[in-house]
């Protein structure tokens, strides 16, 4: 998990753009699969939560406000909190 914990940190610095990569691992490892998406957007879904779409074309970063959208959707303040203080 203390892989995931660095991926955290960097989100929630709230760089101007963060690798969809990243983003991805950090979806993944909150329970969240991505599902078939007929847009350029990808789409992550779990079982009782509002699914997440991440607009990304192939290459390119994600933007900062859709970082944010993916700190509050997640609680990764909170979590991140909890983390450092366990």
């Amino acid at each position: 998990m203390a892989g995931i914990e660095k991926l955290v940190k960097l989100l929630l610095r709230e760089p101007p753009d963060v690798s969809s990569h990243d983003v991805v691992k950090v979806l993944e490892a909150f329970g969240y699969k991505e599902r078939p998406s007929e847009s350029g957007h990808r789409v992550f879904s779990k079982p009782g939560a509002y699914p997440i779409t991440v607009p990304t074309v192939k290459g390119r970063k994600v933007k900062r406000i859709y970082v944010k959208k993916i700190i509050e959707y997640l609680e990764l303040e909170e979590w991140y909190d909890i983390q450092r203080n366990a």
